[in-house]
């Protein structure tokens, strides 16, 4: 695998000022590298393994070598990593008390191998604790591939917001009139007619979304405009001034915008966009809470999304604000109990 920015020039095509990769044939590359940094150490610093034998837990991630990166050509993405990786651990025997500690390495992380064949191999200092040493190599190894996994979906998701950008129109060729939704359920249908031009003039489409949550509005509504809360899902430092006019930006700003409406328990309404879409360019984002007996139901309608970044940013709203929101609640509601 080239090294970032050892590729042949002719392969890639760089961004330009309107977003734009001509029909997405060429490569467009994006750095992952310094990204993956931090989202491996949030996902593997202080994971704790627990067992009869007793408890341990994964300390500084000492050793990161290697890069990641992200492209995209006719409209796909693909992603290519090599990371090797060294982490401390300490734990304490149960029936002893005794401290040990040791390492965990992860040689080889790479697109050419499953999480599951991925290699970890565990050691401890010398001395007794080998119950410890047993622990990490079965609990924990478990513990340290599920973070492997959490690495790997953030990439393909968190990271890759907007990457798959707009095709030109060549000048007097129109959009098709006709268009097979891209889901198999009305809430994820897109409307022929909802192809509209805001902003400047790329081909845009709307997005029409329906979730049902285990919350009253009133909560529902509060997610989305607490700061604490929203840092809470996203995993990720937050701007969020929840009045008209005030700032959005999250997930380490792939996301930003404004807000321009809100309705307390009832209505949204954002000025909604992300990093790489052309600049300027905003969808219209209007989030709607209806009370349905103990649940509320969001209905998210999306306007004026690049055609070509549809399926990106329906997936941005399913797994990481709507997946992620499910989780805040079901943590809230077994925090109470």
């Amino acid at each position: 695998m080239a090294k970032w920015g050892q590729g042949d020039p002719r392969w890639i095509v760089e961004e330009r000022a309107d977003a734009t990769n001509v029909n997405n044939w060429h490569w467009t590359e994006r750095d992952a590298t310094s990204w993956s940094k931090r989202k491996l150490k949030e996902v593997l610093e202080g994971l704790v393994v627990e067992g009869e034998a007793g408890r341990c837990e994964i300390g500084d991630l000492k050793h990161v070598e290697g890069e990641a990166s992200c492209n995209s050509r006719k409209g796909k993405l693909i992603f290519f990593y090599e990371w090797n990786l060294r982490l401390t651990w300490r734990g304490t025997v149960k029936e002893s008390g005794e401290k040990h500690k040791g390492s965990v390495e992860i040689p080889n992380l790479s697109e050419e191998n499953e999480v599951d064949d991925t290699e970890i191999n565990v050691s401890k200092k010398k001395g007794e604790g080998d119950v410890l040493k047993d622990l990490m190599r079965t609990e924990g190894t478990t513990k340290v591939r599920e973070a492997l996994r959490d690495y790997l979906k953030a990439l393909k998701t968190e990271f890759t917001l907007g990457m798959i950008l707009p095709t030109k129109v060549p000048v007097g060729q129109e959009l098709p009139t006709e268009r097979k939704p891209s889901g198999n359920t009305v809430q994820d249908s897109v409307s022929p007619q909802s192809l509209d031009t805001v902003g400047v003039k790329i081909p845009t489409v709307r997005i029409f979304m329906r979730e049902m949550f285990n919350s009253p509005a009133d909560e529902l509504y509060g997610i989305f405009t607490t700061k604490e809360l929203v840092q809470k899902f996203s995993k990720c430092p937050a701007v969020i001034e929840a009045e008209k006019g005030g700032k959005l930006q999250m997930f380490e700003g792939c996301v930003s915008g404004e807000y321009t409406e809100l309705v307390p328990s009832q209505r949204i309404v954002l000025k909604w966009r992300c990093r790489s879409w052309p600049d300027e360019h905003y969808a219209t984002v209007a989030l709607t809470f209806k009370d349905v007996a103990a649940q509320t139901e969001l209905q998210l309608e999306c306007k004026g999304v690049p055609v070509s970044a549809e399926e990106s940013t329906r997936q941005c709203w399913k797994k990481q604000y709507f997946e992620e929101i499910h989780i805040l609640l079901e943590q809230s509601q077994d925090t109470m109990e």
